[in-house]
């Protein structure tokens, strides 16, 4: 993940983009290409009718309503021409899909739960949801937010995971003038990335972000890990990539000033194969924590080697950023995933429910379990929240057709979500809602249909959730 800081010297800001590709590497550069963003792009429609599994809650509402009653509602609005287009565009295939993987669920909760249309300011509508698969590739996320808002003349859109897609459908969406919410990754590299400049006026009337930042990084990582007693020495991976040395130049000296010693060997290159001299270094130090910005097939050949050279015994906290986001990641490693930590944005443990569905996010997640035969991801609860926070902005802005009523709304927005509050009142920068990211742990599960299971074990950037255990040591 990208780590940006704001100082008196203004944002720093990496030279070169993030390489794309690993599919569970949340490649935050921020960094774009605006005139090729901004760029008309051929058409490219495509339309995905998503099925998926029907909750129970809406089968019994069908049921009491008829549910040929709940389609001739939706028909009729229809045939008025008075229908609400909310296009979604997200990573659904290539080296990001795992970001998308829940995608599918998602969208056909959401589009149950708004089966029957909105009333808004006196007036129904239909809803239609138009969902786009980027194919993690920026030039092709501008070029369907283009198609969207020309072709199909959709009246928001909703972007989801990682500046490879939300930057460029931002920066689309605000030379169009179409309103644009987006979320999952860190806020500074949406507004900073994007041009705005520390201490000035937004730049921004019609693009929207909420989510977590720098900030919520160092509140997790510093709680996490003042859970246990250790000598406060962090050996760290970083490597020499965007990524890495935007870390290196923003996250270790925040984590130096809350008390810990970063013991950094240097920057080295991606897709290193040996490891020895770093591994070296950490021992000699005594580093009983270890942070790794590492790409995940990094991050296993340095991990079997640290394993394998003696090192991870001494090790107490092992917090892994790019990869650890989802149950695959873990699984890849056997059994020395086990105790891995990690940090999340949604959790099923989370003390809400959708204002769509109504689902708590314990049954959310066990509804997606149960539908895709697979354990849950935290990405399902915040796109759907993503959506509920779209819903409601259409709502609060009594005119839903009207795009710049619509982004005016967005500004003055507070909504409850199935992820927590948003609130773009309040937040670090005009056009940003603040998130929470919450330290985890990767523990063996005892029993049950999946290998490990993903816990919570502080809550600094959200005291609500709830914390189901306390922290592991890896060596332990």
């Amino acid at each position: 993940m990208c780590i940006w800081q704001v100082g008196s010297a203004g944002l720093r800001m990496p030279s070169t983009p993030f390489p794309v590709g690993w599919r569970n590497w949340l490649a935050l550069s921020g960094r774009k290409d605006r005139e090729s963003n901004m760029k008309q792009f051929g058409n490219a429609k495509s339309i995905h009718n998503v099925g998926g599994f029907q909750r129970r809650r809406f089968l019994q509402g069908a049921a009491a309503l008829g549910t040929a009653s709940a389609l001739g509602v939706r028909g009729a609005f229809a045939q008025s021409g008075e229908t609400i287009k909310i296009g979604f565009i997200s990573p659904r295939s290539g080296p990001l899909a795992g970001f998308g993987e829940g995608d599918a669920f998602v969208l056909a909760q959401a589009r149950q739960a708004l089966a029957a249309g909105l009333t808004i300011g006196g007036k129904s509508y239909a809803v239609e949801i138009l969902d786009r698969d980027t194919q993690s590739d920026p030039s092709r996320a501008a070029q369907l937010t283009n198609s969207l808002i020309n072709d199909d003349m959709v009246d928001i859109i909703l972007a989801s995971s990682t500046p490879e897609t939300i930057n460029p459908v931002s920066d689309a969406c605000e030379a169009a003038g179409v309103p644009c919410i987006s979320t999952v990754m860190p806020w500074e590299a949406w507004y900073f990335g994007r041009g705005a400049k520390p201490g000035e006026p937004s730049p921004f009337k019609y693009t929207y972000h909420f989510g977590f930042g720098v900030g919520e990084f160092v509140k997790a990582y510093t709680a996490q890990w003042n859970l246990m007693d250790t000598n406060k020495k962090v050996g760290v991976l970083y490597p020499n990539d965007a990524d890495g040395n935007a870390v290196r130049a923003v996250l270790a000296p925040q984590l130096e000033a809350a008390g810990f010693t970063v013991v950094d060997p240097g920057a080295y290159e991606n897709f290193t194969t040996d490891y020895s001299s770093q591994i070296a270094k950490f021992k000699a130090e005594g580093c009983e924590i270890f942070n790794s910005f590492a790409l995940p097939p990094d991050f296993i050949t340095f991990w079997r080697q640290a394993t394998q050279q003696g090192y991870t015994k001494t090790v107490k906290i092992a917090q892994v950023a790019k990869m650890g986001l989802f149950p695959s990641d873990i699984e890849a490693m056997g059994s020395l995933g086990a105790n891995l930590s990690s940090a999340a944005y949604w959790h099923r443990s989370m003390p809400y429910s959708s204002p769509l569905t109504g689902a708590s996010a314990d049954q959310f997640a066990a509804d997606y379990e149960a539908a895709e035969g697979r354990q849950w991801i935290q990405q399902i609860g915040a796109s759907m929240s993503l959506i509920e926070v779209g819903v409601a902005a259409l709502e609060a802005s009594a005119a839903p057709k009207d795009r710049s009523v619509v982004a005016a709304a967005i500004a003055g927005l507070k909504t409850e979500t199935i992820g927590g509050a948003v609130d773009f009142t309040s937040g670090p920068v005009p056009n940003v809602a603040h998130g929470p990211l919450f330290g985890t742990q990767w523990i063996a599960a005892e029993g049950g249909d999946y290998p490990f299971d993903y816990v919570v074990t502080e809550n600094a950037t959200d005291p609500n959730v709830p914390v189901q255990m306390e922290l592991k040591p890896y060596n332990g």
